[in-house]
């Protein structure tokens, strides 16, 4: 890892000051190295990953640990794709939660920023929107674009599109944005007057990040760089001159099931590889949703739920 500042620089927000809430985090999922802090800012309740790498140290983690490398032919990615085919797929959401807005029916021209390989542009597509993405992967952008999708390789803040979108999908991509302040007022500009945008991101309000500290499957550092509560989103939104229409949270059950797999089975500096194994995290999945139904929607209504479902209209 680069040598960084010591130090926590203020608020993003407010500009005050931060301090610690977590310590010693490492990548749970994918092995890539160094150890973060959660900061949290005293005033206005921000918090973020620190320390923050630089962006083109955090471009060569993503492209040696995240990105899309055209994985195909296992059990885990067959698994996938023959459940989000199936009829199955669209009643588990409305049981457990559209933390990716797969659900949502309408019309007109769509973004889909951070789109990978293209599954979600095929649900927008089926529910009635021109949809296309946005893509900075050029392998998953290919696959995309073989399925038959209109896919952007570009940054957002470089993007031009010749029409604005009446949508603009931040579907779990807000947290990983080295400036969200920035990248919400890109997606005002190519959005159409009154246009919305939909964002899903980790709640870090949830109960569950209280439950499992250290082993909470969204702190994902150091991929995750800001972790937004229902209040820090609302300002982050307010900044970017978003107007938030509707917030709610829901709890989807495979991010329970990591968290536990985290507990268990990580390790630091190593790729956690029980997270891939389809029979179990299967198995884990349906036995969070079937015991604890009744009360992840209680949590969910108190705004406790894993995740943060909003929408905002420019």
């Amino acid at each position: 890892m680069s040598r960084r500042t010591k130090g926590y620089l203020p608020c993003l927000l407010c500009g005050r000051e931060r301090r610690p809430v977590l310590t010693g985090l490492y990548d749970h999922r994918f092995g890539a190295p160094g150890a973060y802090d959660i900061v949290r800012c005293q005033v206005c309740g921000l918090e973020q990953t620190w320390p923050r790498p630089a962006e083109a140290e955090l471009k060569e983690l993503y492209e040696r640990y995240y990105n899309y490398g055209g994985e195909e032919g296992t059990a885990y990615t067959a698994m996938r794709e023959r459940f989000m085919a199936s009829g199955l797929y669209r009643l588990w959401l409305r049981a457990d939660g559209d933390v990716a807005f797969h659900l949502r029916p309408g019309a007109g021209r769509l973004l889909d920023v951070g789109c990978n390989e293209g599954r979600g542009l095929a649900c927008y597509a089926a529910n009635g929107f021109a949809a296309e993405g946005l893509e900075l992967n050029e392998r998953a952008a290919a696959v995309a674009r073989a399925r038959g999708f209109t896919v952007h390789i570009s940054p957002l803040a470089q993007f031009d599109p010749r029409k604005p979108y009446e949508v603009v999908v931040l579907a779990n991509v807000l947290e990983h944005a080295w400036d969200p302040r920035a990248m919400l007022k890109d997606v005002r500009r190519v959005l159409k007057p009154g246009g919305q945008v939909w964002i899903s991101c980790p709640n870090a309000a949830s109960f569950w990040r209280i439950l499992f500290k250290q082993h909470w499957i969204n702190w994902h550092v150091p991929f995750h760089l800001w972790h937004f509560s229902p209040r820090t989103l609302e300002e982050v939104l307010a900044r970017a001159n978003l107007r938030l229409v509707e917030m709610s949270t829901c709890t989807p059950s495979l991010w329970l099931a990591q968290s536990l797999l985290v507990k268990l089975a990580s390790q630091a500096g190593r790729a956690n590889r029980v997270m891939r194994a389809a029979p179990v995290v299967t198995s884990l999945t349906l036995a969070a949703r079937g015991f604890l139904h009744p009360w992840l929607g209680r949590l969910d209504r108190q705004m406790q739920g894993d995740c943060l479902i909003a929408t905002a209209r420019g």
